[in-house]
């Protein structure tokens, strides 16, 4: 493409490429063992907070071996349902890792729904049971729906059970992804069916600065897998206590949220998932150890998708060429 030429991909466009799961989980698999080398660049993402538990995030990321260079200024709020709006909204800008002169632009919220749930996936990889066959899922939207297609990818799912605060959209979700994934989906109106007994647990509400956490200690089983994709929105300090290992994608970030208030009663994690991936701290070690990741969703999931969606886009002619 020409220099004064950069690509726009709509939201449209970027589905239209239609990048599989399985495609994306073998990109971050690759990111997060380069992360453990030490061989890719990332700050904390800053951001700005316009309403009350709302965020509008810059995460910029660089990955040398996949010549894969960009920002995403994204948005979460938490209001925009009631607004008939997405609460995830962004954009996506890739650079030419060279020259700096950006490339291509594209629509970030199937980018952002996709890689979180591939995150998830790659956490319970190197951190569930391998045998790991019934999961719960707490939070009945996007990614609800990533994050289930992920862990179908990498384990043998027998049984889910959905829970949302509104029953209708479990109902929906039950009937919807049972379908796509052929798998028995159980809707319950229960939060404590969606987590006990179940080998893998997802929860994805809205992050929360100052939650009033649900999930109790003692509700998470033995040799159990979780994945708090909303932070500790769901799950109380006392639930993370019985962790005998919390996991994250990045310390840094970790620590940077503590700084600005979240995490206030979660353990400190005794690694980050590219230390896991590359061999430098173990997985899991036992079919008895309770374990959570905190993935907190890092610009390098989002680069090492983006990149694979812009050369599939280039290849297939698919987009709109815009002057810079």
């Amino acid at each position: 493409m020409e220099a004064d030429r950069v690509l726009y991909l709509s939201r449209k466009d970027v589905e239209e490429i239609n990048l599989t799961m399985d495609d994306i989980i073998e990109a971050l698999d690759r990111m997060f063992r380069e992360k453990g080398a030490g061989t890719v660049e990332m700050p904390p993402k800053p951001g700005i907070h316009t309403r009350p538990d709302a965020f509008i995030h810059a995460m910029p990321a660089y990955i040398p071996s996949l010549e894969a260079a960009g920002i995403k200024w994204i948005s979460g709020y938490p209001g925009n349902q009631q607004k008939g709006l997405p609460y995830i909204t962004g954009l996506l800008v890739l650079n030419d890792p060279e020259t700096g002169v950006p490339i291509a632009v594209m629509d970030a919220m199937w980018i952002t729904a996709m890689r979180t749930g591939a995150a998830t996936a790659i956490a319970a990889r190197y951190l569930a049971r391998k045998e790991s066959s019934s999961v719960g899922i707490i939070a009945c939207g996007v990614q609800g729906r990533g994050n289930l297609e992920a862990l179908g990818c990498l384990f043998e799912i027998q049984k889910v059970k959905a829970y949302d605060i509104y029953p209708e959209i479990a109902a929906r979700y039950a009937r919807e992804m049972g379908e796509k994934l052929q798998v028995d989906i159980e809707p319950v109106k229960n939060l404590q069916e969606a987590v006990k007994g179940l080998d893998m647990v997802v929860t994805s509400g809205p992050v929360l600065k100052h939650p009033t956490p649900p999930i109790e200690p003692g509700w998470l089983a033995e040799g159990a897998f979780a994945s708090p994709v909303d932070f500790d929105a769901y799950w109380q300090g006392a639930a993370f206590d019985e962790g005998d290992k919390i996991a994250t994608d990045d310390l840094a970030q970790m620590a940077y949220y503590r700084q600005e208030g979240y995490f206030q009663e979660t353990p400190e994690p005794y690694a980050d998932l590219g230390e896991i991936a590359a061999g430098k701290k173990p997985g899991r070690e036992s079919d008895q150890e309770r374990i959570f990741s905190i993935n907190l969703g890092i610009a390098l999931e989002d680069m090492a998708t983006a990149i694979r969606i812009y050369r599939a886009a280039v290849e297939r002619g698919i987009g709109t060429e815009l002057p810079l």
